[in-house]
């Protein structure tokens, strides 16, 4: 095959091929309109790999509408020839049982949405260690959404291996997620939305005349030269339109000697034309229909459901002669999708219901109720409670497997079908739910509109509630969520109380998120309300009351018993009965508030791993947030970095499904990263980078009252030595409300040296007195600490000492080192403004070397300022040892402390949603790095890293 026009596009394939040969794999996606010359260019590839390589395993798929919504099937087609026995038992347990559940094989899980990519990854990593893998996927805006999501899951993430992907997709049909989340007065763009986010692209465009001249000499050698010259003037350069026109050209329109017809088959006309051309042969023209009803081409399946409508096979041979389809190993294919629509539009609506119904009693015969039921969906011309019903349960069949997005276009099919509106709100309420549990929280509020228009039901309406809160919350509106589910609630309490209390658990972290005091205290009225008195609604009731004391504007001696209520609730959660998922979420939330870092981490760290392995995305952001914030505050700065890859891993996961797969999650997790990364460069002192990344995260949802970006800007500038600064914007955050103010607590430590070294220390009076008591109701030793340091600070110099000496005693007894080695520091200067010289050094050594090992720059420099004071000229402390990990990446550190843990190297990829391959990569870069020779001697390396931290944890991964 001769490719004419297309020698810079051979050239990028050329060189996708030669990386991926090279072992660095990559992928590609090739867009254009229809009869462009996608698919050419992908069959010239495959053809072009197999000359040059010679031992290269092609596997490929088309896909088709049809199959669009059968869960897994493009996967399966594409898969099929490597998929044995042998294969699936060398993948890693977990990712086997997934990939055999995907595919029926065995029983499914819904945790297992990202195994399925992950075995993909695998499996073909495994096979390119054998031989050079291309994977040809056409047509794949056509792909059924969880097959696309794994396959650009894997594209995303090919490194070393000899894989090569090369995907083509049509421009001018929106993504299945764009059409839906398009606005109702006018059709979306088609552009709008890549079907493959973060693969390269590379567009095809009408030929030029040249190439046009070219290609229809070779095609068409008898056109005369002034026909020539008119058809490719009149095709506009579109490679199909050139060919197809030749085929309707008599013979004495090719020689010149009659006039070419005026209208000429260009992409918006070639349908009809080969609707004229599929009526011209009769015999075939029944086959040809449930062909194109089918999808998957499979020629006993067509031809039974033909027959079934008094057709057959006979007419199909001319069909082949006709250039319509292809027929080959007992599969059907049609020559180019606009043929499949032409047989499809050349019916009439009767006879199509009657194609998709003969095809539903084929695979009802042959035993797969999941195509039946979708063809007999495709057949019904109105509600139809059997079918929806059965669609429905098609739809929960697929969401256990995983097909998160089938399950929920197939309960919103049944939704359509329903024959009374009571069922209708029920299914649209179903996929609502779905959608919104998996990030796609546009099309989810679409579908609960829709639905509360339906219904009076309480029940249905209060569970829409949940669903519409939860895309308020996460499009950047939670004032508006928490009414939403405020409203709702009221009436359950007394009906349902454990529906009403999920519900004002949701309305207390939206009213919480916005700062909104009355609200929270109007969440917490009704959380009062609800009989019998639950847990959790207890916890919620006091939270207000909690928030009033500790912000100044309430008595902090009543903070003691609401604390210890909020207390009871997260050691309940943590120790007794984890309860729901916004439970446990609102204990998390709870034991930050709380300042208790041990619940913190272990709430966090649980339910981040279980937002990740069941889909609850929505809340992932949020969860992540919490950890890092408190791994950082703790210390452990290496499994703050972690989380942070988890986020990042997470949301480029998201991105993966074909296209706008979930972006609020997505960009809240990316939020996360820059939240982490604003807190360390601002206790680097790089002003820079810390106003980058807090500018990157603004604006978006997850700290919508700027709290955390508050404290960081902050916490750089006392650093730096801005204490009317820093000072000002700490008081400007606490004034948002009490909500915000009781989220500041940890950081009055910086507010109250911001004030003192202002010279106006009477301004951090009121926010140190609801400090204090916020310590002592929580009687945890880091806060106690921070309270006894600010006494010193604000208090009579007499007493400064004896504070600072029990801010020491309770540091010792575990907390957050950065705090502690500020106490070193301040009580070093103490000493050496009381000419006490030799008692400062030690205080200030130790404070340079916390300093150091955390990175806190400007507070090392001034702590060795202070050194230099007392007339230290020795290091002021033991040089800190070397980060060993510090000359790897990101990815080779985090390869790198698993590996010397002792885990696997498909275990390693397993948690970083890598392929064994890229693993052994990132150790073979490593090894050279860190002075190494094998795996062997990472267990000495591990014990120095053991050393060096704070904590063995490693943050949330996918088990």
């Amino acid at each position: 095959m001769v490719l004419y026009g297309r020698d810079a596009e051979l050239a990028a394939v050329a060189g996708l091929l030669g990386r991926a040969w090279d072992g660095r794999g990559g992928a590609l996606l090739v867009r254009g309109p229809a009869g462009i010359g996608k698919s050419e260019l992908l069959a010239e590839t495959a053809r072009r790999a197999r000359a040059a390589g010679g031992d290269v395993r092609v596997l490929r798929v088309t896909g088709t509408e049809a199959e669009a919504v059968l869960p897994f099937a493009a996967l399966h087609l594409l898969l099929r020839p490597v998929l044995t026995e042998d294969r699936l038992a060398t993948l890693p347990a977990p990712q086997e049982r997934a990939l055999r559940g995907a595919f029926g094989l065995a029983e499914a899980s819904p945790d297992d949405r990202f195994r399925v990519g992950l075995a993909v990854l695998t499996l073909l990593s495994d096979l390119a260690a054998e031989r050079p893998v291309l994977c040809l996927v056409d047509d794949l805006q056509w792909l059924d959404p969880s097959s696309a999501e794994a396959l650009l899951f894997t594209a995303r993430r090919l490194a070393e291996e000899k894989v090569a992907v090369l995907l083509a997709a049509r421009d001018g049909l929106p993504t299945r997620d764009a059409l839906e989340d398009a606005p109702q007065d006018g059709p979306p763009d088609g552009d709008r939305e890549s079907p493959a986010p973060g693969v390269p692209e590379l567009r095809l465009s009408a030929l030029g005349p040249e190439a046009a001249v070219e290609l229809l000499a070779d095609r068409a050698p008898d056109l005369a030269d002034g026909v020539r010259a008119r058809v490719v003037g009149r095709s506009a350069g579109h490679p199909l339109s050139l060919v197809e026109t030749v085929r309707w050209l008599t013979a004495d329109q090719r020689t010149g000697n009659a006039p070419i017809p005026a209208e000429l088959p260009v992409p918006a006309r070639l349908v009809e034309a080969y609707r004229s051309r599929i009526d011209g042969l009769p015999g075939a023209r029944t086959a040809l229909l449930v062909a194109a009803a089918e999808g998957g081409g499979d020629l006993d399946t067509i031809v039974r459901a033909a027959r079934a409508l008094g057709g057959g096979a006979d007419g199909l041979p001319a069909a082949v002669r006709a250039g319509l389809i292809t027929l080959v190993d007992g599969v059907i294919g049609f020559r180019h999708p606009l043929i499949r629509a032409a047989a499809r539009q050349g019916a009439d609506p009767v006879e199509l219901a009657a194609a998709h119904r003969a095809l539903a009693a084929v695979h009802e015969a042959a035993g797969d109720p999941d195509r039946s039921v979708r063809h007999l969906a495709a057949a019904a011309s109105g509600p139809d409670e059997e079918v929806a019903a059965r669609l429905q349960q098609s739809g929960e069949s697929a969401w256990e497997r995983g097909a998160f997005a089938v399950a929920a276009d197939a309960c919103r099919r049944a939704a359509e079908l329903s024959p009374t509106p009571s069922a209708r709100a029920r299914r649209l309420l179903s996929a609502a739910q779905m959608l919104v549990t998996t990030g796609r929280v546009a099309q989810a509020g679409t579908l609960a509109r829709q639905a509360a228009e339906l219904t009076e039901e309480q029940d249905v309406r209060a569970m829409l509630a949940m669903v519409r809160g939860a895309v308020e919350d996460a499009t950047g509106n939670p004032r508006t969520a928490a009414y939403i589910l405020l409203d709702h609630a009221g009436p359950m309490a007394g009906r349902e109380p454990e529906t009403a209390v999920l519900m004002l658990v949701l309305a207390m972290r939206s009213a919480w998120a916005c700062g909104d005091g009355a609200l929270v205290a109007g969440v917490a009225e009704a959380a009062s309300r609800v009989r019998p008195a639950l847990p959790v609604a207890e916890a919620l009731a006091a939270l207000p009351v909690l928030a009033s004391a500790l912000s100044g504007a309430g008595e902090t001696a009543v903070a003691g018993a609401a604390m210890e209520k909020v207390r009871e609730f997260v050691a309940g959660v943590r120790h007794r009965d984890p309860g729901s998922h916004l439970t446990r979420l609102l204990a998390t939330d709870c034991a930050a508030l709380l300042g208790d870092d041990d619940a913190a981490l272990g709430l966090a760290t649980a339910e981040a791993a279980r937002c990740l392995a069941r889909n609850t995305l929505l809340s992932l952001p949020d969860v992540l947030h919490t950890l890092a914030q408190v791994q950082w505050a703790t210390g452990r700065h290496r499994d703050a970095a972690a989380t942070v890859a988890e986020a990042e891993d997470a949301a480029g996961s998201l991105a993966d499904a074909a296209g706008p797969a979930g972006p609020f999650p997505a960009r809240r997790l990316t939020a996360v990263a820059d939240r982490a990364a604003a807190r360390t460069a601002a206790l680097a002192g790089d002003e820079e980078r810390c106003l980058a990344a807090v500018e990157r995260a603004a604006g978006v949802t997850g700290d919508p009252t700027g709290v955390t970006d508050a404290a960081a800007l902050a916490l750089l500038d006392l650093g730096l030595g801005r204490h009317e600064q820093a000072l000002r914007r700490l008081e400007d955050a606490r004034r948002t409300g009490a909500p915000a103010a009781v989220a500041l607590l940890p950081a009055t430590g910086d507010l109250v040296e911001a004030a003192v070294r202002a010279g106006v220390p009477e301004r951090a009076a009121a926010p140190l007195a609801a400090f204090t008591a916020w310590a002592e109701a929580g009687r945890q030793p880091w806060a106690l600490a921070v309270a006894h340091r600010c006494a010193a600070l604000t208090g009579p110099d007499e007493a400064a000492e004896e504070r600072f000496l029990v801010a020491l005693d309770r540091h010792r007894e575990g907390g957050r080192p950065f705090e502690e080695a500020r106490t070193e520091l301040l009580y070093g200067e103490w000493l050496r403004r009381a000419r006490r010289r030799t008692e400062a050094r030690p205080r200030l050594r130790n404070a340079v070397g916390t300093f150091e090992r955390l990175g806190a720059v400007p507070w090392a420099e001034r702590a060795r300022a202070e050194l230099r004071a007392v007339g230290d000229s020795t290091p002021s402390a033991p040089a800190p040892r070397p980060d060993p990990l510090a000359v790897l990446t990101p990815q080779e550190r985090q390869v790198v402390r698993l590996a010397a843990g002792g885990t696997s190297n498909r275990d390693i990829a397993a948690r970083l949603f890598l392929s064994p391959r890229t693993v052994e990569y990132h150790l073979y870069k490593a090894y050279p790095k860190l002075a190494i020779g094998s795996r062997r001697e990472l267990a000495s390396l591990a014990l120095d890293m053991s050393a060096m931290s704070d904590t063995s944890g490693a943050g949330p991964q996918i088990p």
